[in-house]
Formats: C-alpha cells, structure tokens, sequence
C-alpha cells in the first residue's frame, strides 16, 4: 500500500531521523496503519539506521524527477535517486 507516508515535519517519533540508503540495514513492515522499522541484518553498536524511501511521486519518475530527489549514501550499488520502482 503506497498511500502511507512518514513525515517527520508534522508529528512522529525518533524513527523520523533513520536515513535512506540504497542498501539499507532497516526495512519497513506495514500492519494495517502501523509502520514498524525491521533489522534486516545485525546492525552492530553506532551503525546509523537506514532504510530505502522508495519515494513514490505523484509524477512522472523522468530523470528530473529522480534528479531532484537525488541519494548521495554512497554504497555501492547506490542507485543515485531515492524514487523506487513504480509498483
């Protein structure tokens, strides 16, 4: 379901500062309209949370598009755009 969105600047909690990362350490489980951050591996002592936005725009996804919403994480196999696949 792609109508959830998270956004940090109206309420939440501490989960609002997990940053996106092409190859996340943290994936989103969604039961009914709670959203839980899952490990999907050992994360180890002062590793940052990080999970992949997925952004899905109510646009077109044209490289302007990804451009704008640019990921600088750094990986390797960092995909430069925090947009996701349309579904």
């Amino acid at each position: 379901d792609n109508n959830l969105v998270i956004d940090g600047t109206q309420q939440g909690n501490s989960a609002r500062w997990i940053n996106h990362s092409c190859t996340p350490n943290c994936e989103i489980e969604e039961e009914g309209v709670r959203i839980f951050i899952d490990a999907r591996r050992e994360i180890h002592p002062g590793e940052e949370l990080t999970y992949d936005y997925n952004l899905q725009l109510g646009e077109p996804h044209t490289r302007a598009a990804k451009r704008a919403h640019a990921c600088f994480c750094g990986t390797r196999r960092c995909r430069g755009t925090m947009v996701g696949d349309r579904d």
